[in-house]
């Protein structure tokens, strides 16, 4: 359920009443947003119970506990563990203490400012061939989510495989999709904080997907042959070079192969959604939209966005900053606490499961003026936001190591689009944020296209 009322893009309808673990179960396999209470958006912290206690944390000071000062206390929850497990492994993305720390290590030089900037190319062609396609609906409506998903797993199919390795990327893209759609829901058994060792059926039913995947990503990675010395790197010749300065331990096979994983589930889900919804909030406020059009269309005159012009692009990053705070695409965070501690003047026992709803985080209204609105001009140079009351990618140690990855190709595809099409809405078909896995718009963004 969604309340869409006329000033204010969708959004979900939280919780006012006190629900059941089976009502509870039904709206978390439904949409797990719909869990979080109505009281969370006025409060800093919210406990309760279902199987074991639960604590919704939307004070910045206390998740700076959680995500920076009290890191090894606050483990990712064993539930976040299961539902990844199967497609990433123990990636970084998953790992805990050295084992994380040494994979974080090695890994860290690949996503410097330097070999970010390198991929840039692969972004404005990804870019080039979108606007091609969007070209071909012009004058009628067309799913730009969709669209969003084929430009952003090119750029991270590219940007990883760009050996041309015989790597069957449909497959890929069907294993990804059939893992976000059963496997990652919410079971009963989480709910009731049943053992993880007890199989979670729908886990079960969808694991040759993902065998197949980690098979064909596998044999890339033992084929893969060096690159010239004048060809760029991709992220998997990056990954295959780096090492742990601290141990000087390299990734094998498997971890080489779980890191890649997480790269290509994250790397291009999330920056889609981002745009998907960019798209629909400037189709949303046509000021906004005449605005970063007029923008995008003074620093390109008519060519591609590279990694130059970023820097003068600021109104575009600035919608950009605005949709991951309405939709964050990783909505909820869950961390399980290791020993007795407070949060907010509230006790925390060992075991006790400490959420960090982001979805609700941004639409405080103790943190943020007219928060269910949108407004990019609020992420304005000047403007000064507390940086742990904005969480599209986490923060502290383990803050998202592809963050400027994604927000440099998120700049550039959508630079590039607004400055050649203009986007209104379709009557009757605005999207339903739905969180499974990340924060989805049901239905697709459906948009009339024209040209601009």
């Amino acid at each position: 359920m969604t309340d869409t009322a006329p000033s204010y893009p969708p959004r979900v309808k939280l919780v006012t009443e006190k629900w059941g673990m089976l009502q509870s179960l039904r709206a978390a396999r439904r949409n797990l947003i719909e869990i979080i209470p109505e009281v969370a958006l006025h409060q800093p912290i919210v406990s309760g119970k279902m199987g074991k206690p639960w604590h919704m944390l939307m004070d910045p000071d206390g998740i700076r506990h959680v995500l920076r000062d009290g890191l090894e206390d606050y483990p990712k929850s064993d539930i976040t563990k299961n539902i990844l497990r199967p497609a990433i492994g123990d990636s970084m993305f998953v790992a805990e203490g050295a084992h994380w720390r040494w994979q974080r290590r090695a890994a860290a030089p690949v996503f410097s400012h330097r070999n970010v900037a390198n991929l840039a190319p692969i972004m404005s062609k990804a870019a080039d061939r979108s606007c091609a396609r969007i070209e071909a609906h012009v004058g009628r409506a067309t799913d730009m989510y969709a669209e969003m998903v084929t430009s952003t797993f090119e750029v991270i199919s590219d940007v990883t495989f760009s050996g041309n390795e015989s790597f069957d990327r449909a497959a890929i893209h069907k294993a990804i999709d059939s893992y976000i759609d059963s496997t990652a829901k919410v079971s009963l058994f989480d709910i009731m904080g049943l053992p993880m060792w007890i199989p979670r059926p729908s886990r079960m039913m969808s694991s040759g997907g993902m065998k197949s995947m980690k098979s064909m990503a596998d044999k890339v990675i033992n084929n893969r042959a060096p690159k010239a010395e004048d060809e760029v790197p991709d992220l998997l010749d990056l990954l295959m070079a780096g090492e742990d300065p601290e141990t000087k331990r390299s990734m094998n096979t498997s971890e080489l192969r779980d890191n890649l994983l997480t790269f290509i589930v994250a790397g291009h889900e999330t920056t889609a959604l981002t745009l998907g919804w960019a798209l629909f909030l400037c189709a949303f406020d046509e000021t906004v939209q005449t605005r970063a059009r007029a923008e995008a269309q003074s620093v390109l005159q008519g060519r591609t966005a590279t990694e130059a012009d970023i820097a003068q692009l600021p109104y575009i990053q600035q919608i950009i900053d605005e949709t991951l705070r309405l939709y964050p695409p990783a909505a909820f965070l869950s961390r399980t606490a290791q020993k007795q501690d407070e949060l907010c003047g509230r006790p925390i026992a060992p075991g006790d499961t400490v959420m960090l709803p982001v979805y609700a985080l941004h639409r405080s209204r103790l943190l943020w003026d007219d928060p269910d609105a949108f407004d990019p001009d609020r992420f304005a140079k000047d403007n000064k936001i507390d940086r742990f009351a904005y969480l599209p990618f986490g923060d502290g140690p383990r803050v998202c190591i592809g963050m400027s990855f994604a927000v440099q190709e998120a700049v550039i595809i959508l630079a590039t689009i607004l400055s050649r099409f203009k986007f209104t809405r379709v009557k009757g078909k605005d999207p339903e944020p739905v969180l499974i896995l990340t924060l989805r718009p049901e239905g697709g963004v459906w948009l009339n296209v024209e040209k601009a």
